[in-house]
């Protein structure tokens, strides 16, 4: 059974607050998520619930990811 909330998580970016409506399985697994709030776009590089401001590009994404996260690769998601 899925469970879905909704949660407010900052811009990987910026920090700028987005609400998510993230979806997670019966044993707490993150299985998606969308974007509520006007702005903002779901970022996929990590299985995690991660958003962006629409005005940043993937490249500045991308660093940001790597500089919380550490750097990554396409094995890892």
């Amino acid at each position: 059974m899925t469970q879905s909330k909704t949660e407010m998580h900052g811009c990987i970016v910026c920090g700028k607050l987005y609400q998510l409506f993230v979806a997670y399985d019966e044993t707490g697994k993150y299985t998606g998520s969308k974007v509520m709030s006007a702005g903002g776009r779901e970022v996929t590089l990590i299985n995690r619930p991660l958003v962006a401001c629409e005005k940043h590009t993937d490249e500045e994404i991308e660093r940001a990811v790597d500089r919380v996260y550490g750097e990554h690769t396409e094995e890892e998601d």
